[in-house]
């Protein structure tokens, strides 16, 4: 029997590239990124970096301009662009994340026509999914079609999308709206959308995660994804998402592990490089360089082993993730409870690793490094403003509730 390796694929090689491309991305964004920081101004050169690179189309198939990357492969393209700046990595996340939406709750034909178009146009996916703060952003039928209204008060990418994925409710039912704005390239814009500019945390100051209004926005029947909707004839009262479909949310979540990873691995990489030119040993240490002090190399190997076992588990999360989507819309309630805990216990693991590292890290470097122009806080700042959205002591109970007692995760935008 041959012990021949299988010889690489088109699509090893395009995923290469990618993580190639991520990796040039990444060091330029850290270039300038503590300034940036500072500067707190809407990520729209950042966002044209990324189409540049042919970074936003990655998952799209082959033949129609994409990569044919895998949602798993995706994440590890997030990781790698976190490793240079945490909010691009965090429009980068979501983008894919919701440009999986139509493969999920849309026709074949929906979903191909977005495909198509992402390949083609590049498209940027801003998104207006949480469903927590303002008010209800509920559709109501306007003749042949729709008009949406309300607001939310937090919604990454929105206004300078050239697509927004938007969960509504319709007929009291939950359901998911693709909406390209009228002018791809600029500011999302249909008459009636409001971006309300309202984004200046202490973190993720690049994420454009500001406010938004829906005022009458029209929206089509074909913007509507399924082949249903709530309210039409045929549709069941009270229909409940597949198991399949409720991966969407373990999406999100694989993304924001990755990037937590991704900005601790940074933080590391530049601590490491500050060392090296700039750290001193401590007066007793009995060495001269602070590359020999036995404190740091112990503080350093402990996060480094830390932030490696994170990565790992990450990695599972998006193998697990990725065997439930290939099994498509047959996967059970057990193998979606099994693939959203995979993806959970990296969460828990992510966060208080990225948490940890981005803040011991300064133990290395010295009291120097606190220096405002270097800018290293941002690692710290970025993951606990995103980290707090989201509170990871849930996702561990969820973890240890389907552990002992299997009971699943109940669906919901957050799980």
């Amino acid at each position: 029997m041959s012990t021949t390796a299988p010889a690489p694929t088109t699509l090893d090689h395009a995923f290469d590239a990618l993580l190639e491309a991520a990796d040039r991305v990444a060091l330029e964004l850290r270039s300038t990124a503590a300034e940036r920081d500072r500067g707190n101004a809407a990520p729209r050169a950042e966002i044209e970096l990324l189409r540049r690179h042919d970074l936003l189309q990655a998952q799209e198939p082959v033949e129609y301009g994409g990569a044919g990357l895998t949602f798993a492969q995706a994440a590890q393209l997030v990781r790698r662009i976190a490793r240079g700046d945490t909010s691009i990595a965090h429009l980068l996340g979501y983008h894919y994340a919701q440009t999986r939406v139509a493969q999920l709750f849309g026709t074949p034909e929906q979903a191909d026509a977005i495909s198509r178009t992402n390949a083609a146009e590049r498209t940027f996916w801003g998104g207006v999914q949480n469903p927590r703060g303002g008010s209800a952003l509920v559709l109501t039928q306007d003749g042949d079609g729709y008009r949406l209204n309300g607001s939310r008060t937090f919604a990454s990418g929105a206004s300078l999308g050239d697509h927004l994925s938007i969960t509504v409710e319709l007929e009291g039912e939950l359901a998911f709206v693709s909406l390209p704005s009228d002018t791809p390239g600029a500011a999302f814009s249909r008459p009636g959308f409001v971006a309300r500019d309202d984004w200046d945390n202490v973190g993720q100051r690049l994420t454009d995660s500001g406010g938004v209004e829906f005022h009458d926005v029209r929206v089509e029947r074909s913007e509507i994804l399924g082949a249903v909707v709530p309210g039409e004839e045929g549709y069941p009262a009270g229909a409940a998402p597949s198991a399949y479909q409720t991966l969407v949310t373990p999406h999100w979540q694989l993304a924001f592990v990755n990037f937590y990873v991704g900005t601790a691995e940074g933080a590391i990489d530049e601590a490491q490089q500050w060392a090296r030119a700039n750290g001193s040993a401590w007066e007793t240490s009995g060495v001269e360089v602070a590359t020999d002090d036995a404190y740091v190399l112990e503080h350093l190997g402990e996060i480094v082993t830390e932030v490696r076992a994170a990565a790992l588990l990450a990695d599972r999360a998006g193998e697990a993730l990725q065997a439930a989507l290939d099994v498509g819309p047959e996967l059970t309630d057990e193998a979606r409870a099994e693939a959203a805990v995979a993806v959970y216990e990296a969460k828990v693991l992510s966060t208080k690793v990225a948490l940890s590292a981005t803040s011991r890290l300064f133990e290395i470097q010295g009291a120097r490094a606190t220096t405002t122009a270097y800018g290293f806080d941002r690692h710290w700042r970025n993951v606990r403003t995103h980290t707090v959205h989201d509170p990871v002591a849930y996702k561990a109970r969820e973890v240890g509730d389907w552990s002992l007692n299997r009971r699943a995760p109940e669906f919901s935008l957050y799980r």
